[in-house]
């Protein structure tokens, strides 16, 4: 019944296997591909009809199933519902270097699914969809010029490790992916702890030259179970006379793109868009016209700084555009940063909180919690635009975790800030780069709220236009830059390293030697960058903003978390309401207190203190007198603890009566003179001078 396929090869010291014509027989292509104990199942299928779009409609989904890990979804429902934060971040993973490989005029709507079934805990299931991906395709029929492989690079400080476990991640300076084909670079992502330029080279090339193994063995897997190619048209007859009426224009688009400022070049393009329309009659295909006009802007735009080396903007290929920073934008807030680099701007905003407000994150790992957020938004308006306003989409989340990634690394420990951090940018101008100078307004609000980090990071987007032989790289690219450029390389970090590389192409791979010229130019601008951010603050402000929260972390013994809880929280509870206060309490013993201001966290201190504290034997202590009996009287002393003073210890001379000395209410001073068998301290009245409160033992 089953024609199966299967392909072993050893990678990074465990299996990887791909098996093929069991599962899913019905797709164009299906690939289970297993590393160690994590499976994934990938699909790949286009629809038979071409799409007259011009862009390539391709659609990739990545699936965490709960099953894969044992475990029951949450929520509700008890079942997979939207997209989590890291399945959409794998689905980019897995689109970036997938998409330059289709060929040109394929445009049939085409949809990738990669679905965890099995996940062991110790091998991430991000580099086996790849992987997986990459497999489907180039056993699909579909004109995908692949394979490609993948895998995670690690650096523990002396050598590179190739896909490491999870468990080891915390071991490593270094967490990058890489994918690319056997003739170079599609794709980097990578989180670092302050790593130079060679280094993060050196992991590029590492990573490239393992991920070899796999490409061959899906290239042996294709050979034996492959499907036959579909047959795509190279040349549309309407392509020819379309371009020769579109090239007249090129003149008017050279012009256009020497015109600097942004809306009056997009105003004169569209301009010269409708005259180019108006040549046309009505049945004129607007997909296939659009298509040959944008291969038109670019060559005007890719020429221009091949032979002139002189941008849209009239820069030269290493110039930073200029740069204005400033902090305090938002005086209420707790930090807040305006970040300008052109015509892109970020408007960032740090909010500080307490452990309460940490993210609980939902994971086949289990629950994580995460004590920085990071949250990048693009509203239409930041590029002239009306549009909708909504969820964020996968842009936006790739965005916020590439800023995250960059500025992660910097951050103190929860030890040394104990407060929940949140970052907001708002980019409220673009014209390229706007996760760069996310990262820039990021360093400068957090550097603003008083969060202790190591250093300011800042970022910059590299960019490439390559024809044959010849190449120049962008500093600084604007958006047109990206659009119609080769390369989108984003590079961040401090004046001393790198802590997050983004590299995506268009091309179908770039060489290392590309790659070196990228990084040391990158170098150069951060450094420039970093200069200008310091004319706005150049250290982490000494004290936390007037309306942030007030935390203070302390270590009670665990015997005494009972007593701060109280039957039922009740004790706990009326201390937050009292307050107005936030309590946090572990297991440990470790105790955070969160307040709006000094004034309720002493308040709250004090009441947590009157609990925790232990009498000590001859100290004198403020009392009331709580209740009266034959044989003396109980007085509260150090919060709600009791002590009794025997009758005897009332006064000097013999008492008859308790109520002749004192009576409920009265505030009066007792000294600790012991303690009984069961830890009930006894307390004495008559050897403290009620006036002044002088010890009369002494």
């Amino acid at each position: 019944m089953f024609e199966v396929y299967r392909k072993e090869v050893m990678f990074g010291g465990r299996k990887l296997i791909f098996e093929t014509g069991k599962i899913a027989r019905q797709a164009n292509g299906a690939v289970m591909v297993t590393y160690g104990g994590t499976s994934v199942l990938c699909t790949a299928v286009a629809s038979k009809s071409k799409n007259d779009a011009d862009f390539f409609p391709l659609t990739v989904n990545y699936q965490e199933k709960a099953f894969a890990a044992g475990k029951i979804p949450g929520g509700f429902f008890k079942r997979e519902g939207r997209p989590t934060e890291k399945e959409t971040l794998v689905c980019r993973l897995i689109d970036r270097p997938i998409r330059p490989l289709f060929h040109k005029n394929f445009k049939n709507e085409t949809q990738i699914i990669a679905t965890v079934l099995e996940y062991d805990f110790e091998n991430d299931p991000d580099i086996v969809a790849i992987i997986a991906a990459s497999a489907a395709l180039t056993i699909s029929g579909l004109p995908f010029m692949g394979p490609l492989g993948a895998c995670r690079v690690g650096w523990d400080g002396k050598k590179y490790q190739l896909n490491p476990k999870i468990d080891e991640y915390d071991n490593q300076k270094l967490d990058l992916v890489v994918a690319g084909t056997t003739e170079g670079v599609l794709m980097v992502e990578s989180e670092a702890q302050e790593l130079n330029e060679k280094i993060m080279l050196g992991a590029v090339d590492f990573g490239h030259k393992e991920m070899k193994v796999v490409i061959n063995a899906i290239i042996e897997l294709a050979e034996v179970a492959a499907k036959e190619p579909i047959e795509i048209e190279d040349n549309i007859p309407e392509e020819k006379e379309y371009n020769k009426i579109v090239k007249k224009f090129s003149g008017e688009f050279e012009k256009a793109y020497k015109i600097k400022e942004k809306s009056e070049r997009v105003n004169a393009i569209d301009l010269i868009k409708e005259d180019i329309l108006n040549k046309f009659d009505e049945d004129v295909n607007t997909n296939l016209l659009s298509s040959v006009i944008k291969k038109t802007e670019s060559d005007v735009v890719r020429t221009s700084v091949i032979k002139t080396k002189k941008r849209i903007d009239g820069r030269d290929n290493k110039t930073v555009r200029k740069i204005v920073a400033e902090v305090g934008t938002l005086p209420r807030s707790h930090g807040s940063a305006l970040f300008t680099r052109g015509e892109t701007q970020a408007l960032v905003v740090t909010t500080l909180g307490s452990s309460q407000d940490t993210q609980i994150i939902d994971g086949l790992n289990g629950d994580s919690k995460e004590h920085f957020m990071l949250h990048y938004n693009f509203p239409p308006y930041s590029v002239g635009e009306a549009g909708r306003v909504g969820s964020p989409g996968r842009r936006e989340i790739g965005h916020g975790k590439l800023a995250w990634r960059a500025i992660h690394p910097l951050l103190p420990t929860v030890e040394e800030f104990p407060y929940t951090v949140r970052i907001v940018s708002e980019i409220t101008e673009s014209n390229g780069s706007s996760s760069m100078a996310t990262v820039c307004g990021t360093s400068l609000a957090l550097m603003d709220a008083g969060v202790p980090i190591k250093k300011p990071i800042a970022g910059i987007a590299m960019g490439l236009i390559k024809e044959k032989d010849k190449f120049v790289v962008l500093s600084d690219i604007l958006g047109d830059e990206d659009h119609l450029g080769d390369m989108d390389f984003k590079v961040a970090g401090t004046k001393d390293g790198i802590t997050s590389l983004q590299m995506d192409i268009k091309i179908t791979s770039i060489t290392s030697e590309i790659m070196k010229i990228a990084l040391d130019q990158a170098l150069e601008g951060r450094k420039y960058i970093l200069a200008e951010m310091k004319k706005a603050i150049s250290k982490t402000r000494s004290n936390l903003a007037e309306n942030a929260p007030k935390i203070k972390v302390m270590k009670i013994k665990t015997e005494k978390i009972k007593e701060i809880i109280g039957p039922s929280g009740k004790v706990i509870k009326g201390i937050c309401e009292n307050t107005n206060s936030k309590i946090d309490i572990d297991d440990s013993g470790v105790l955070k207190v969160a307040s709006p201001n000094d004034e309720s966290l002493d308040k709250a201190l004090k009441m947590i203190n009157d609990i925790i504290v232990e009498p000590e034997m001859g100290v004198i202590y403020n009392g009331k007198v709580v209740k009266t009996v034959d044989f003396g009287a109980f007085v509260n002393f150090l919060g709600n603890r009791d002590g009794l003073v025997h009758i005897s210890e009332l006064q000097d001379q013999r008492t008859e009566k308790t109520t002749d000395v004192c009576k409920e209410g009265d505030e009066v001073k007792v000294k600790v003179i012991g303690f009984d068998d069961r830890g009930k301290v006894k307390l004495s009245i008559k050897r403290v001078n009620q006036e002044t409160g002088e010890d009369l033992d002494n």
